[in-house]
């Protein structure tokens, strides 16, 4: 049933809307250049020693693999209402059927992002290919957890799930996607390290550029402990609330 779930998602992501395949690829890309252009103008090309394209890249596909997964997955079981008829399918499964349809597109993506960097002279060969994996893939997991959630919000409360959609424009400038902690005082550090996705945006600079500064604080315990919390609060979630999510 899942692996039907799979090729369903798989081929509405890529092919329901004209150029999706396109979009994929250029999004992520058309994001990197337009921030390049942006703070070349202001501010120098290395951060924190490294290629500031780079570290751009890294942390756009790791913001990504959180806010994409949590998005798209939240919008999963009011997108398979007609599914859910079926007994043997359960509002969980889509939505953690669509989360790895997403995290999987999103690595490919990344894929071909570093591919194309390295096509002009980029070093993109991770100094630590399993950290990075892991840094990822515990950002992915949260953002599947997010996705859990935010499914039942939606689905119970529609007004509640648009308001908290919202917090995702602000949560971009507040991740460290542009910037790195390293360059933000002391005091304003601190209650920046509170947010987990900063952890998994440095974690995965850190594997992926051998002599990163990692500042002192970002902790992987600390986003694995987010991660499990989504998780575990997504899925009693989905089970509190199953039969007001289907539709029997």
């Amino acid at each position: 049933m899942w692996h039907a779930l799979f090729i369903r998602e798989i081929l509405s992501r890529l092919l329901t809307q004209r150029a999706a395949w396109f979009w994929l690829l250029v999004d992520p890309l058309a994001h990197v250049v337009f921030a390049m252009v942006l703070f070349s103008t202001i501010r120098e090309r290395n951060v924190s020693g490294v290629e500031f394209a780079l570290f751009l890249a890294i942390g756009v596909m790791g913001f990504k693999q959180f806010t994409g997964t949590a998005l798209r997955s939240a919008q999963a079981v009011s997108a398979n209402t007609a599914l859910l008829a079926y007994r043997q399918v359960l509002p969980v499964d889509t939505v953690l059927v669509r989360a790895v349809v997403e995290g999987l597109l999103l690595a490919f993506v990344t894929f071909v992002l570093l591919t194309g960097a390295s096509l002009f002279g980029f070093h993109v060969l991770p100094d630590d290919p399993l950290k990075l994996i892991e840094a990822y893939g515990m950002l992915w997991l949260m953002g599947a957890g997010l996705g859990l959630i935010l499914s039942v919000v939606n689905t119970l409360s529609p007004e509640v799930g648009k308001v908290v959609g919202l917090a995702f424009t602000p949560l971009y400038f507040l991740s460290g996607v542009l910037f790195s902690p390293v360059n933000i005082p002391p005091k304003f550090r601190e209650v920046l390290l509170y947010n987990p996705i900063v952890h998994g945006l440095e974690l995965a600079r850190s594997a992926f550029f051998p002599g990163y500064h990692l500042v002192e604080g970002v902790s992987a315990g600390y986003l694995a402990w987010w991660t499990a919390g989504a998780l575990l609060t997504g899925l009693v979630l989905q089970r509190r609330f199953e039969d007001r999510l289907g539709v029997r």
